[in-house]
């Protein structure tokens, strides 16, 4: 999957980019934070588990 289809993902779930980390973007929904690897494209196992704690955490 790539970065940005999963940024625009989160956004639309209702979380906000938060700040640049090492090798990570960090997102945020306002209570909990998710580390996002910084990569043009994002693994589809790796991704489909951070949706899987993103949508939990609504």
């Amino acid at each position: 999957m790539k970065r940005r289809d999963l940024e625009r993902i989160l956004r639309q779930l209702g979380w906000h980019f938060l700040r640049h980390g090492g090798k990570h973007d960090v997102w945020t929904n306002g209570t909990r934070e998710e580390a996002i690897p910084r990569h043009a494209e994002i693994n589809e196992k790796l991704a489909q588990a951070i949706l899987r704690r993103v949508k939990g955490s609504l």
